[in-house]
């Protein structure tokens, strides 16, 4: 059996499809109370990473654990979410990391990631990380802005990253789930191509058929609105990124293309099959 943790996000939702869809045993994890819409034949439990006994249920006979934290998970225990998945039986963990603890070990956005890697390496588990880089989804923030006004707002706009698919990182989970091959790899998870913000709003304005406006923020206006939802240290940690990427933070990775055996998709077929969000 497979357990999905933050299986109602972009990357645990289409994990969880995956797994299910080759015959797998799938537990899908999440802390939130709405019901949640899950494939044939997937097991759902409500479970929350900082409390880690509540996960005890779910891990029970579980061969493979994926362990989404979110944030930079400062907040967590995770000696003891470690202790609870062996305890149920877990014998390897795919962990979502970030690209930016090995681009920027200095930073203290990403203390806390760097800690948990280290704690899974050394927990005596198979472990497999993923470090994805910016995701493609990052852009239904502009999904409203859009909607109303076909107007988005953004920093940096001549900046480009190799945004990856969240499919991709699914993808490439499920992966390292089933085959103990992966078994002590970090992968780092890129698109193919660098894409700029601007380059970014030009491929939804295709997928929609209708133009979209663009207008560049300084940075301070983008702190000033990111500040609202995220706190200072992550801010400052994603305008570097974003504002000055370095030169591994803009190259790009051959770890999907290396494990899936196809190159990754690009933002225009993220775009194109997420369009209804921004109509």
């Amino acid at each position: 059996m497979f357990v999905v943790t933050g299986a109602t996000g972009n990357v645990g939702r289409t994990l969880s499809s995956i797994l299910a869809a080759s015959g797998a045993e799938v537990t899908a994890v999440s802390r939130g109370r709405r019901p949640l819409e899950v494939p044939d034949g997937v097991r759902h439990r409500r479970a929350d990473l900082e409390q880690p006994e509540s996960l005890r249920p779910a891990v029970a006979g579980a061969e493979a654990l994926f362990l989404l934290v979110e944030g930079a998970g400062a907040q967590l225990d995770m000696p003891a979410i470690l202790r609870v998945a062996a305890a149920g039986g877990v014998k390897r963990i795919v962990l979502q990391s970030s690209q930016a603890v090995g681009t920027r070990p200095g930073a203290a956005s990403h203390a806390p990631l760097r800690t948990i890697e280290d704690l899974v390496r050394r927990s005596g588990l198979g472990w497999t990380i993923l470090r994805p880089g910016g995701f493609a989804s990052n852009t239904f923030a502009w999904a409203e802005p859009i909607r109303a006004g076909r107007t988005v707002a953004a920093p940096f706009a001549d900046v480009g990253l190799p945004v990856v698919d969240p499919d991709d990182i699914a993808e490439v989970a499920a992966a390292a789930l089933r085959d103990r091959a992966h078994d002590g790899r970090t992968y780092e998870l890129t698109g193919p191509a660098l894409s700029t913000p601007r380059e970014r709003v030009a491929d939804l304005a295709a997928a929609l058929g209708e133009p979209i406006g663009f207008v560049e923020q300084t940075s301070e206006e983008a702190r000033e609105q990111m500040l609202r939802f995220m706190p200072p240290p992550v801010v400052e940690g994603t305008l570097a990124i974003i504002g000055a990427p370095t030169e591994r933070e803009q190259r790009i990775s051959p770890h999907v293309a290396e494990v899936l055996g196809r190159s990754p998709r690009h933002f225009a077929a993220w775009a194109a099959r997420n369009v209804d969000a921004f109509r």
